[in-house]
């Protein structure tokens, strides 16, 4: 009977491929821009949904992560098995599935074709990539392919919009009509065991084991035994054990059963279906290989490559996040400007507009990082990118596709986290994210310029090549860039603990980037860089002024509010000369606001924690100016401008900030508390702390979980710690 639509809801298509295969830009095309971006509960697998109407119906698109396979090695790889199932309850069982291959590598994609089609689901197979088929001379008999296998077999070409009319209609079809029945191919003595097995399960539960996954019980040893799934209950494990003895008795080695039935049933599908040319003709993409992955010529356009990235995210962001900048002081302007003083004008201007524009500023790298990346994946660069770098990653447990994200974490580490999506192992994704702030990013600049200029003596190392405040500035990046490494090794050898994948990568045709999946892609990260890391930020930004600007009271006030009123009334009646009273004035409200982060919340934690970071050569205002960093490190520098009297206005290159620094002594002494060895610990600590709530947010996103994002602030800080108490230590013998 033909399967009767669903009434009261959006039906629900599925869709699944291999990676490389147009599936997201076939998503893209079907849904779009009506599509939502999120994870999948308790996992780090994006949830991509998209809307469309077909034949009047309403259309939820779930464009399921790209898999050779759906045989599950982790949680992140069961989601595309939980959601064919039914199993994942925020998305629901998909009406039907649609199957995307890859015509120029048909037998290898049916592979997964033959492993959906066990599901028992309506399902359409979309042929797409028919243009590259025949740039290689391969015709596909697709009338012959659609009978031999059952479905219905539509031939697309996703990116230049070519048969997505004919795909919807033979959706819409799928779901009037009966599902064909799928003769498995495994043996019969296997699928006598698989519905044994399904049997106990039916008279254990009201929901048996679907067959599929009685299958990769008894195929898989590892994850979904450890899983606890379930329905897999210990007569259910003590059943598939019994079955496996007797299959190992009776076949050489049970982990070649299912490789073997699958591809003989693709042997037989593909019989007279596919004809191929006598010799292999050279491609376009093959002739650009023989350059790009070149040893020597690929490495130098790769090295090209990755410093034009660099410099449009490190040279030209800036510029933009200027832009940013000033639109946000202008907005700063106009708000004050209509609230009078008091703590209302404060939070408006301190913390909610400053809070927008610590948000707002990231926005620049995200997007021009983001830009780049997807221009490399959309045109089939970044996989010969990712293999020219796995032998020099592998030295680390990593692979190829880790380097961009590190590259791109020297200029920030909010975009270089994200860019650790196109890392499919789950083990090598949360060890870049957990190294990656550990690249010296732009924020950490204004530290080391304010501290190298005013306390490391100049003087020339090598002449014209180095000086003394450029080997300091080296060390800070080479620091990061060594413990890096370390942490990294001993990840994955203690609590990501694993073996190295083999790097196994499809290299895919070169093609023209499709400019609508680009600039989506890049409006898809940046807007939930916004919509769930922004939301944090702008929360902690508030709470750090809030910590800044309470408690305050009149009581507590040492007489400035009264001289700045008198101060501001002269003003107003001054007709002549008036440059020395606003000089006072001026002087006057710096006081103010010293006096007033002293005696705050926030001067109090960073009086209260003196002791810990007096150790590090620190004093309480040192360590306040660290509490005051956590919403951007950068912001360091104008909290230390109002600890020592000077105002916020103070930035990197200021004169009078050196010289504050250099003239400050521990209180109530004349002993002076910046020093060589104490501007060199701090720097230290800059370069390996966690001090940016920004990059804590979207290792929390990235990796769908606090524990990470709260690990992360724990060992960094702890790094930073250790680091810059032995560089203040080991310095202090020297001076």
């Amino acid at each position: 009977m033909p399967k009767t639509l669903p009434a009261g809801r959006p039906i629900r298509i599925a869709l699944c491929g291999n990676p490389n295969t147009g599936k997201s830009t076939l998503f893209g095309a079907l849904s779009g821009v009506r599509q939502r971006v999120g994870n999948y509960p308790g996992v780090t697998v994006e949830k991509k949904l998209g809307s469309a109407k077909m034949n009047g119906r309403d259309y939820t698109i779930i464009d399921l992560p790209g898999t050779y396979s759906l045989a599950p090695q982790s949680m992140d790889e069961m989601v595309s098995v939980d959601v064919l199932l039914g199993r994942q309850e925020d998305v629901g069982q998909p009406d039907a599935i649609v199957c995307i291959v890859d015509a120029s590598n048909l037998q290898r994609n049916l592979y997964l074709v033959c492993q959906v089609l066990e599901l028992h689901r309506p399902t359409v197979v979309a042929l797409n990539m028919m243009d590259v088929a025949s740039s290689k001379g391969i015709d596909i008999n697709v009338a012959l392919l659609a009978e031999r296998i059952g479905v219905t077999v539509v031939p697309i070409q996703a990116n230049a919009r070519k048969g997505l009319d004919d795909l919807k209609q033979a959706i819409v079809q799928s779901l009037q009509t009966p599902v064909a029945p799928f003769r498995s191919p495994f043996s019969e003595a296997f699928c006598a065991e698989v519905q044994q097995i399904h049997d106990i399960s039916s008279q254990e539960s009201a929901t048996p084991l679907p067959h599929y996954l009685i299958q990769r019980l008894i195929l898989d040893t590892g994850y979904l035994h450890e899983a606890k799934l379930p329905g897999v209950s210990a007569s259910v494990i003590s059943a598939v054990d019994s079955a496996r003895q007797r299959l190992a008795a009776t076949s050489d080695e049970l982990v070649s059963i299912e490789p073997i039935a699958r591809y003989s049933w693709i042997n037989q599908v593909t019989q007279d279906v596919i004809c191929r040319p006598d010799e292999h003709r050279a491609t376009f993409s093959d002739r650009i290989d023989h350059v790009v992955t070149h040893r020597i010529m690929g490495t130098g356009i790769f090295a090209l490559l990755m410093l034009i990235i660099f410099q449009a995210v490190f040279g030209f962001a800036p510029f933009f996040s200027d832009l940013i900048e000033s639109g946000i002081g202008e907005m700063g302007g106009w708000v004050g400007g209509l609230l009078p003083p008091g703590a209302l004008r404060s939070l408006m201007l301190n913390g909610v507009v400053a809070g927008v524009g610590g948000v707002l500023v990231f926005l620049p790298q995200i997007a021009i990082l983001f830009l780049f990346i997807a221009i490399l994946e959309d045109c089939g660069y970044m996989s010969r990118a990712a293999y020219l770098m796995d032998k020099s990653m592998s030295a680390i447990g990593l692979n190829g596709k880790s380097f961009i994200p590190l590259l791109s974490s020297f200029a920030c580490a909010v975009p270089g986290i994200m860019a650790a999506r196109v890392i499919e192992n789950r083990r090598d994704r949360f060890i870049t994210i957990l190294v990656a702030p550990l690249m010296s990013c732009s924020a950490r600049i204004p530290v080391y310029v304010l501290l190298t200029s005013a306390f490391i003596p100049s003087f020339t190392i090598v002449p014209w090549i180095l000086s003394s405040r450029s080997l300091v500035f080296f060390l800070m990046y080479f620091i990061g860039i060594v413990v890096a490494v370390l942490v990294a090794w001993l990840l994955k050898r203690t609590i990501l603990k694993g073996e190295t994948p083999p790097f196994v990568m499809e290299l895919p045709s070169y093609k023209v980037p499709d400019w609508r999946i680009v600039l989506h892609r890049v409006w898809e990260r940046c807007w939930a860089f916004v919509y769930r890391a922004g939301t944090l930020i702008f929360a902690v930004s508030i709470l750090v002024w809030a910590a800044g600007y309470y408690p305050r009271s009149a009581q507590s006030d040492p007489g400035f509010a009264t001289e700045i009123a008198s101060l501001e009334s002269q003003l107003e009646s001054s007709d002549g000369d008036s440059n020395e009273l606003e000089l006072i004035l001026e002087r006057l409200q710096r006081d103010q606001s010293a006096a007033q982060i002293r005696r705050s919340y926030l001067g109090q934690a960073g009086q209260c924690i003196e002791p810990v970071v007096r150790p590090l050569g620190w004093d309480w205002r040192i360590g306040c100016a660290v509490v005051a960093s956590f919403p951007a490190r950068e912001v360091v520098v104008s909290t230390l401008g109002v600890i020592f009297n000077l105002g916020d206005e103070q930035d990197e290159g200021s004169a009078e900030l050196r010289d504050a620094l250099r003239r400050a002594t521990w209180e109530g002494s004349e002993r002076p508390l910046f020093t060589i060895p104490v501007a060199l610990s701090v720097m230290v600590f800059f370069a390996l702390c966690a001090q940016c709530v920004s990059t804590l947010a979207i290792i929390r996103r990235e990796m769908n979980s606090w524990r990470w994002a709260v690990f992360s602030f724990v060992y960094m800080t702890g790094l930073a710690y250790v680091a810059a108490f032995l560089t203040t230590w080991i310095g202090n013998w020297f001076v």
